[in-house]
């Protein structure tokens, strides 16, 4: 009899001792959780690398322009799921972020007023290439504590990459045209989608530099075999609408361009060369 107590006793005391180890380990899980940094985001391009790199808990707010249908990288109803802010100091200080992210440019007061509060601030320029885009991903994740993830999406965007590729056929003649003409040449980031993806950008043959105003007379002069469009169907840009351009039409091909593929690099590049892809074996 004595020992059966005994007996029962003991498997009581272990199952007691499990159950003190399993809360232990969930709290530790918690605690774990809980050192997460707390980040904001006043750069619409740092808010898609964000959405994929970031736990949601770890964001405390994302750039206004992410909630901009007319802006945005990310979709808007992921985007509306997150508080937002101008990039003010009140706004941005208010959230109580342990790093905030920004782009190159930062207000003055915004900078004074996160140095007194002693919250980092990491800054990210525009990427003029697939690997510096890469590497700001990876700049992105270790801010916020998510490595691993960061070289998921790099690993995604390797991939992506290869199988827009184009393997063999003729090099197109392409132009990127924004609105009023503006057109990226050599050294950037849009120049070097466009040759991963098999075109050939037209920018250099005009003796542009990076970024440069294309005049319609060169356009009509010496025409592309691709002109990529960027903005909305119904824009008003007068350039857009022009009947020069629009006698080209027979000549070249125009297809549109979305702008939200052009600004930003991170994830967008997913996108970018699968729709440049796309278009190529269309043609």
């Amino acid at each position: 009899m004595i020992r059966a107590c005994a007996l029962v006793l003991a498997v009581a005391v272990a199952g007691c001792a499990s159950q003190a180890a399993d809360r232990a380990a969930q709290d530790d899980v918690r605690k774990a959780g809980s050192t997460l940094p707390r980040v904001v985001s006043i750069n619409p391009c740092v808010d898609a690398v964000l959405m994929q790199v970031a736990e949601p808990g770890q964001i405390a707010a994302i750039s206004h322009y992410s909630q901009d249908p007319r802006a945005t990288s990310i979709p808007l109803e992921q985007a509306r799921r997150f508080a937002a802010t101008s990039g003010t100091a009140e706004e941005v200080v208010a959230q109580a972020p342990d790093i905030v992210i920004a782009g190159a440019h930062v207000a003055p007061a915004t900078i004074a007023a996160l140095h007194r509060m002693h919250i980092r601030l990491v800054q990210i320029g525009v990427p003029e290439s697939i690997a510096e885009s890469q590497e700001q991903i990876r700049t992105i994740a270790a801010a916020v504590h998510q490595r691993q993830r960061g070289e998921r999406l790099v690993a995604r965007i390797d991939a992506a990459v290869r199988a827009a590729s184009a393997q063999q056929g003729s090099t197109p003649a392409a132009l990127i045209w924004q609105g009023g003409g503006l057109v990226p040449g050599e050294g950037t980031l849009a120049s070097e989608l466009l040759s991963r993806t098999g075109y050939r950008n037209m920018s250099p043959a005009y003796g542009f530099k990076r970024w440069d105003v294309l005049p319609l007379e060169h356009l009509v002069a010496r025409p592309p075999q691709v002109l990529l469009s960027v903005g909305a169907e119904d824009s008003n840009d007068r350039m857009l609408r022009h009947p020069v351009l629009a006698g080209l039409r027979q000549a070249i091909a125009v297809r549109r361009y979305p702008e939200r593929l052009l600004h930003c690099g991170g994830p967008t590049i997913i996108d970018a060369v699968g729709h440049l892809a796309r278009i190529r074996r269309a043609l």
